[in-house]
């Protein structure tokens, strides 16, 4: 039989006091009595005295757990605030939002509108903004003030093509010229201008008031998506964007990623060791994205077999999507209106930006709509001074108008492929992901190309991404434990390092020689670090960042993709690091890079290292000073070797190849080392046995890891293991012992000249912050004097129909009547003539007045309405109460269990209420209806919980007392009440007065002994609903007086 905790026979009363102790086996049911305390301390007894012992030895183990649990339950309160994230989906055309929080795994928020889908649209007006469905409706009525698919122009230089296609596609928008950093804004008027990053932070900050509307709760940590083909200069606008917002971005995830990872969190089950090429086939509003992930189970060293994705293979089209598609429909009915209306005085319908508004919109229908029909007619009603239009589309014109569109479906496809190295026929599945791709010619190009079956469509193409980002969301954030899934993304630019320097090919002839040295290849994993070491550099120098091998771009995409070149760096100080140490060996200036989980790539630091062999001095040296300094490099203090080397480079190392045409000539030493994390797959090896530092024929170093590593970490694990245990050598070991490694770390100065696109200078990037937060500030009141206003409309109609129903009139005078509706009239003349100009105070002033005004009249209203159930439910109180110390009052002396001052209280406390009753009835009915009445609803809901309370009282005494014991026969027994009815058969207790002729039962040094007996056998267990049935099985022989505590 289980043992079970919790409550006693009562179920539903907690345990306090000595009640809530552990048992030990020895207790027994005499010394303990099985029931819950109830309050009362009369039920206790000497039961206190008889375990306090037990609590004087468990109380220092109690007070150590409620300190653990107090302690536990305040970083929980601390973390209530923000237990919370969320993901943002932001494709071009509409966005995602998700949150995850305690109780609600994984939901997508509804926005104000109830719709799972949020338009990506900003309208900015001189005194307020609009932002979703709002802003996409006023698209129509204000285009030029409404900003939409503006994503396409952050990190983007003018010059850019991609900003003369925005241009050309959306020619009401006035973009401007910013010199500092060779962009574009838009000029929304001659005092108001915003850059694409102001706006994106805009739609971020809205996104988190939804969210948060919808958690209840404060959100500030998110996962945002971004294109897989997004470059440096545009993942570093986001993190801007998302700055300016005032979000702390724990991942830029990609959304084919986030996809994927969406569909292999719910079919974790269906993953194995054997791999899965899946392919997601990704077409949006904006662009289309081809994506081959790999799913297996592979062995990790904190989680043992998890399910892993990898990225292999990715392609895509910047510029094919369903927006695309949406402009040759919106031209083609353009161009249909003005061969409708040729030759009668209209202007050309391209010339006005509020009908070519409003044929995007109907093209953007029309396009839906001709997925599942053959045809549909067009029709806009009003579309140009007040000329309607109407046209018949079929799906074959449609079809013709973007045939040069579907020839480019394949064209992601076959990028994929390349870059992953495989053949269709290792892809088990073609998954479609994206609006755009229910277009049925899309699926028809796309299923020839792929030469499958059928086309997967089992997952949500419109929110597996924001799903997956936010399943990310928790596994980053610290406030949620979830599954691991372990995420292995792939670098789509690759990442290089370019230096020059002399070198000297023949005896006096010194040259200029081009070294490269790839960082991140393509298709490598992220996110990892790098370590790269220039060996031949005493002085100080340049280095260039750029990106790799871009030959997979066609010529239009290198246009779009900008510049090549990402960042100068220039290193100050190298030449004083050598001064400082002039007799160590230097073994390199080491420049630390870091890929994040964003896919940006910073430069950690850079430092210059020297090691110098050093003699121990044992007879010097003692072992607390050895002891010392271990410590002090465990905590990264002093410069024992490795000690800020090492400290940052606890993750997996592996060994980078330099790319091919890249190596030195000879003379030239630059070596290469991966401080990749690699957290999917167990594969680090054993480091190398300790070897000479040589160099390679070429004159190139071979990696760190192969040389100089286990040796500098020696000192360190030596360091660790003297003092532990190990016999002082005698002197002429000490003399012996080798020399050891020192190393010394020098940090050098670096200065970084950003090549491609200057970030936003701090100081307006503070002013874009401030002006964000202002303009958030400036909605919240405009919310706020719009909510008051609505307040005081609401009441002052409310107020007055109210003052012509019957039971307003019944309790108020003509008189005040009058007053009260000259004062509503009052208020509304003002609120229509001057309330446009009232600020949020005077509104609500204006309103607490009225309020003021009929406070008196909607009082007795109210109070009127609850006598009914008030006085009702008083009457049945004192009537039950009545009949209850009735019976009680009826109980044999023998039996009785309440004392006679605890009748007499409840029955003092009947006959006031009683009195209380009677009296405020009477004194109410001689006051007029129109007077504050005396009978107050609060005043009969404390009589009734008063004499709710004494009552209360005395049934939980009896509920919990225990019967009196039965006075002894002649005999010396006792005489007991019957266990139960088929236990005793005919047995009659007999009354007190017959006691000789009762039979003798079981003396009481029997008795004891079997329940002793039985108190050893099984360890009695108190509480949980099961506690009186489990007793209540127990055989018949037992001690009578067990029955007893069932009551």
């Amino acid at each position: 039989m289980g043992k079970r905790g919790g409550a006693g026979p009562s179920g539903g009363m907690p345990r306090t006091g000595p009640s809530s102790i552990p048992l030990s086996p020895s207790v027994t049911i005499s010394q303990f009595p099985s029931r819950p305390k109830c309050g009362f301390p009369c039920q206790w007894g000497s039961s206190r005295g008889t375990m306090a012992t037990t609590v004087r030895r468990q109380r220092p183990r109690r007070l150590a757990c409620w300190a653990l649990i107090a302690v536990l339950l305040a970083d929980l309160l601390a973390l209530s605030d923000t237990l919370a994230v969320m993901s943002v989906d932001l494709g071009s055309e509409s966005m995602k939002v998700a949150i995850v929080k305690p109780g609600v795994p994984m939901e997508i928020v509804l926005n104000k509108e109830s719709r799972r889908k949020t338009p990506v649209f900003v309208t900015l007006k001189e005194n307020e903004r609009f932002f979703g469905d709002s802003a996409a409706s006023m698209a129509i009525k204000n285009p030029k003030a409404t900003l939409r698919y503006f994503q396409h122009l952050l990190g983007k230089q003018s010059d850019n093509p991609h900003v003369a296609l925005y241009q050309a596609r959306f020619p009401e928008h006035e973009l401007g010229f910013d010199p500092q950093r060779q962009t574009v804004h838009f000029q929304i008027s001659p005092q108001l201008k915003v850059s694409p990053e102001e706006v994106l932070g805009m739609i971020l900050n809205y996104s988190r008031s939804l969210a948060e509307d919808f958690a209840e709760q404060a959100i500030k940590d998110a996962v945002i998506t971004v294109p897989a083909f997004f470059n440096q200069a545009e993942r570093r606008a986001v993190l801007q964007a998302a700055r300016m917002a005032g979000l702390k971005v724990l991942q830029l995830i990609n959304d084919n990623t986030a996809t994927a990872l969406s569909y292999g969190v719910f079919r974790r089950k269906d993953i194995n060791s054997t791999a899965q090429n899946i392919m997601f086939y990704d077409m949006g509003s904006g662009s289309t994205v081809c994506t081959i992930v790999t799913y297996q189970t592979v062995k990790t060293k904190e989680a043992g077999m998890q399910p892993q994705l990898q990225i292999r293979g990715v392609g895509f089209d910047r510029t094919l999507g369903g927006l695309e598609m949406e402009l040759r429909l919106r031209e083609h009915l353009a161009g249909l209106f003005n061969k409708q209306h040729k030759g009668q005085r209209v202007k050309d319908v391209q010339e006005n930006p509020r009908a070519m508004a409003k044929l995007l919109r109907e093209a953007n229908r029309l396009k839906t709509v001709l997925s599942a029909n053959a045809d549909h007619m067009a029709q806009i009603e009003g579309l140009m001074d007040d000329v309607d239009f109407k046209a018949k589309v079929t799906r074959v014109e449609f079809e013709e108008l973007c045939a040069d569109l579907f020839e480019r479906v394949p064209g992601p496809v076959q990028q994929a492929l390349q870059s992953a190295e495989m053949n269709l026929d290792e892809i088990e599945q073609v998954i479609l992901v994206g609006g755009a791709t229910r277009v049925p010619k899309v699926q028809e190009v796309l299923l020839k190309a792929v030469g499958k079956e059928e086309l997967g469509k089992n997952i949500n193409a419109d929110e597996a991404a924001a799903m997956g980002a936010v399943y990310q969301a928790a596994a980053l954030s610290k406030a949620f434990k979830v599954k691991p899934f372990v995420v292995r993304d792939a670098v789509i630019y690759p990442i290089l390092v370019e230096f020059t320097r002399e070198v000297e090919e023949e005896p006096g002839i010194r040259s200029l020689k081009h070294n490269k040295r790839v960082l991140f290849s393509r298709m490598g994993p992220y996110p990892q670090r790098k370590v790269i070491t220039f060996n031949r550099y005493s002085h100080d120098f340049n280095f260039h960042i750029n990106y790799g091998d871009l030959g997979f771009l066609g010529p239009e995409d290198l246009r779009v993709f900008g510049s090549q070149n990402l960042t100068t760096v220039k290193l100050k100080g190298v030449g004083e690091s050598f001064k400082k140490y002039p007799d160590y060996e230097s073994k390199g200036i080491k420049a630390h890079f870091n890929l994040d989980e964003s896919g940006v790539l910073s430069l950690d630091r850079v430092e210059s290292v020297f090691e110098t062999l050093v003699e121990d001095s044992p007879e010097e040296e003692s072992t607390l000073t050895k002891l010392g300094n271990t410590i002090s490099s465990l905590f990264g203090g002093g410069t024992t070797p490795d000690a800020k080397e090492n400290g940052t480079e606890t993750v997996q190392e592996e060994e980078e190849s330099p790319a091919e045409g890249s190596k030195d000539e000879p003379g030239e030493q630059v070596e290469l080392k991966e401080e990749a994390e690699a957290p999917a797959e167990d594969t680090s090896q054993p480091p190398p046995p300790e070897s000479k530092r040589d160099t390679t024929p070429n004159g190139e170093k071979v990696a760190e890891k192969e040389n100089g590593e286990k040796s500098e970490a020696q000192p360190s694990e030596k360091g660790e293991a003297g003092p532990e245990g190990v016999p002082p050598a005698s002197e002429e070991g000490k003399k012996q012992k080798p020399a050891r490694k020192q190393r010394m770390v020098e940090e050098i100065g670096v200065e970084l000249v950003v090549l491609d696109l200057p970030d936003m200078p701090e100081d307006e990037l503070a002013r874009s912050m401030q002006k964000l937060q202002d303009l958030t500030l400036r909605d919240l009141e405009k919310q706020e004097r719009e909510k008051a206003a609505n307040s005081l409309e609401a009441f002052i109609f409310e107020t007055q129909d109210k003052l012509y129903q019957p039971e307003y009139q019944e309790v108020s005078t003509k008189e005040q009547r009058e007053e009260i509706s000259g004062k509503l009239s009052a208020a509304s003349t003002w609120l229509e003539d001057e309330g446009f100009g009232a600020t949020t105070v005077m509104l609500k002033e204006k309103l607490v007045e009225l309020r003021k005004l009929c406070h008196g009249l909607f009082f007795r209203v109210e109070e009127r309405k609850k006598w009914p159930e008030r006085l009702s439910a008083l009457d049945s109180l004192l009537n039950h109460s009545s009949m209850f110390l009735k019976g009680a009052r009826l109980i044999p002396e023998m039996d009785q269990i309440f004392t006679e001052v605890e009748m007499t209280t409840l029955e003092k406390v009947i006959n006031e209420t009683w009195a209380w009753k009677n009296a405020t009835m009477a004194e109410q009915a001689k006051l007029p209806a129109t007077e504050k009445p005396v009978l107050l609803s609060k005043d009969i809901e404390a009589r009734m919980m008063a004499l709710d309370r004494e009552v209360q009282y005395l049934l939980n005494k009896a509920k919990f007392a225990k019967p009196r014991p039965r006075p002894k026969d002649k005999n010396g027994t006792r005489a007991e009440p019957p266990l139960n009815a088929s236990d005793q058969g005919e047995k009659v207790i007999p009354p007190p007065g017959q006691a000789e002729d009762a039979k003798p039962i079981l003396e009481p040094e029997k008795v004891e002994t079997a329940g002793s007996k039985q108190a050893d056998a099984e360890p009695l267990e108190l509480g949980g609903p099961g506690a009186e049935s489990e007793q209540k099985e127990q055989p018949t022989g037992q001690q009578p007086s067990l029955k007893n505590d069932e009551l």
